[in-house]
This record gives structure tokens, C-alpha cells and sequence, in this order.
């Protein structure tokens, strides 16, 4: 489930939501094109590279997301990691390793300068699982039948 479709009809302005790629008419063709290109060689790195960093050491990050401002100078970047909801713990860590994921990425990509990465947990499976634990609660299936 893709956030902009989440949050479709709310308006986020200032700098969180130039962070985020949220403009007036929502994200370019080329932003939507470069976040994807980041997102493809940041789960490739993740896979593959053993980080020196003792609180990354043999945990497995998935790249879910990422939005790219209009300038192409800032990525957000949601990770999870699958069956564990402790990714928030984790982002101090991934801050230390940023400069080394931006020295891959610029291997990696044909771009005049490699944006800056910030890390977001994304909590879009977690709210979905929440919502799906309370519809089937008995007194809201019992409201739902009626």
C-alpha cells in the first residue's frame, strides 16, 4: 500500500514535507524515477554488504520506500524489517553508515550529486495489521454484519 494514496487530501507543507517529496501537484516523473533507482541499489546493498557496525551486524533491513524532494537533494527512506517491529532501534545505526551508503549509491547511480539520506521506520504494515486486529474484534464484526 503506497503512502500517497494514504494521504490523499492532507496537506503537508514546510520542510518535513519537502523531505518527503510531497509538493502541490505531487511527486515529477523524474523524482518518482530516481527515488526508485535509490530504493532498487539500497536493498541491493542491503543484501549484500556486512556492515562494520556492530548493531547491523547480521540483521536484514528491506528498503520499502523512498521519496526524493523536488531537488533531488534529500531521500527519505522507510525500511522494516520483516517480522519484527524493532526498526526504529536501528536508525541511530543507519545514520552512521549514511556516508558509506551514499559512496555506494554514487557508484551506483548516473546522478550529478547523491542526495542526502534520512531513515524513516515505516509503519504502514503495522498500522494495517492494528486495523485488520480490530475489525475482527467481536463487537465491531458484530456492528459490520448488521
Amino acid at each position: 500500500m503506497s503512502r500517497n494514496s494514504s494521504r490523499k487530501g492532507m496537506s503537508e507543507s514546510g520542510p518535513a514535507g519537502k523531505l518527503a517529496g510531497h509538493s502541490a501537484s505531487g511527486p515529477s516523473q523524474r523524482q518518482l524515477r530516481v527515488a526508485e533507482e535509490v530504493r532498487r541499489v539500497l536493498a541491493e546493498i542491503f543484501a549484500r554488504t556486512e556492515f562494520r557496525d556492530p548493531d547491523l551486524a547480521d540483521v536484514r533491513i528491506t528498503v520499502t520506500e523512498v521519496r526524493i524532494s523536488p531537488d533531488l537533494k534529500h531521500a527519505t527512506v522507510f525500511v522494516a524489517r520483516l517480522g519484527r517491529s524493532d526498526v526504529a532501534e536501528l536508525l541511530p545505526a543507519l545514520k552512521r553508515v549514511t556516508p558509506f551508503l551514499r559512496t555506494r549509491l554514487s557508484h551506483a547511480l548516473r546522478l550529478r550529486g547523491v542526495p542526502d539520506l534520512h531513515f524513516q521506520p515505516d509503519t504502514a504494515l503495522d498500522y494495517a495489521m492494528e486495523v485488520d486486529n480490530m475489525l475482527r474484534q467481536p463487537e465491531v464484526r458484530r456492528d459490520l454484519e448488521d
